[in-house]
């Protein structure tokens, strides 16, 4: 009897596994091979840079350094699924433009209008797309490192304001007082 509960068990906790595998997209930016210098020559190990999202306007960025690939980018996606922010996004665009500087990398990323699709290059497309934005603009002004650019299109996402929360007019309240002021 107590076999049957832990394979029961063990069932539910690859069901849950393979949820949560699904319920994400991962794609990975970049690998390096990195090298520290000791006394017998030079250690070996991997660093990984990965995009993790839903395409619903949820993404993270993750660098983890690992003895092998898949060690590394094992790791950073637990770094990346740790770091997630949410994206607002209007009508499959941006609600306004963004611009963020991290360190030399410098992007600007612009709304545009249905049927451009995604005028991006590099680490800033394969963001774009994993964060569910389908059209939008995006020039990199700076440096050309990925790490850096990810970072800064990152910050550029995390400082969009949906477009619910802009004042685009005068309180209600506001504007009966002045007429009454007026007749």
């Amino acid at each position: 009897m107590a076999d049957t509960n832990t394979a029961s068990r063990s069932s539910k906790r690859q069901d849950i596994g393979l949820n949560e595998e699904k319920q994400f997209e991962e794609q990975t930016l970049h690998i390096d091979r990195v090298a520290r210098v000791v006394k017998g020559g030079r250690r070996f190990r991997f660093r990984a840079l990965v995009v993790v999202g839903d395409r619903k306007g949820k993404v993270g960025i993750g660098s983890a350094k690992g003895s092998d690939v898949t060690a590394a980018v094992t790791k950073a996606v637990d770094v990346a699924k740790k770091n997630m922010i949410n994206v607002s996004l209007y009508k499959g665009t941006l609600p306004h433009e963004a611009e963020a500087k991290v360190a030399g990398a410098h992007i600007l990323i612009k709304p545009a209008s249905s049927g451009t699709g995604l005028i991006a290059g590099g680490v800033v497309r394969t963001i774009l797309e994993i964060a569910g934005v389908s059209n939008a603009l995006s020039k990199s002004l700076g440096s050309s490192n990925k790490t850096n650019t990810s970072y800064a299109t990152i910050k550029a996402l995390d400082s969009l304001v949906p477009a619910k929360n802009w004042v685009t007019a005068k309180p209600k309240a506001a504007a009966k007082s002045t007429k009454k002021v007026a007749k």
